[in-house]
């Protein structure tokens, strides 16, 4: 299964609660930080949710 590199390009600050959550459940705490997910839809549902603080970068 394809693995999906994941890193928080821009501050959660000033973002709301859920948008907050979901990049915490991703992992994610400090700016610049990368961290690795199955491709699955909850994964994906997730990064589209906080597609604007992220970049995505899929990994085989």
């Amino acid at each position: 299964m394809a693995k999906l590199k994941v890193k928080l390009v821009r501050s959660i600050i000033g973002c709301n609660k859920g948008q907050k959550a979901t990049v915490e459940a991703l992992g994610l705490k400090k700016i610049r930080q990368v961290v690795e997910h199955e491709d699955i839809p909850q994964i994906r549902g997730m990064i589209n949710k906080v597609k604007h603080l992220v970049e995505v970068e899929e990994v085989n």
